[in-house]
């Protein structure tokens, strides 16, 4: 699973790898927004090469992103009690 933002982390001239770990933007196809109790506000996207997205609206340039099986074992997993201990 990645997690992704979409502000570019300060270029290191003696360090090559850093420049290649700054993602390139990708076009994502954002679905209406999923909200519970006001501000608390999720959004799921899919892009072309069919990776698929979680995001929240409080901070649009992060988000979490995986092969859409993955992401539907998460929220599976996540309806099924899993994440039940954090709440």
């Amino acid at each position: 699973m990645n997690v992704t933002t979409d502000t570019p982390l300060a270029a290191d001239t003696t360090d090559a790898g850093l420049a290649a770990s700054v993602a390139a933007a990708v076009d994502i196809d954002w679905n209406e927004a999923f909200c519970s109790e006001g501000a608390n506000c999720f959004r799921f996207g899919l892009d072309d090469s069919g990776r698929a997205y979680i995001g929240s609206t409080l901070a649009p340039g992060e988000y979490v992103s995986d092969s859409v099986e993955a992401l539907r074992a998460l929220i599976s997993a996540v309806k099924a009690g899993a994440a039940d201990h954090l709440l």
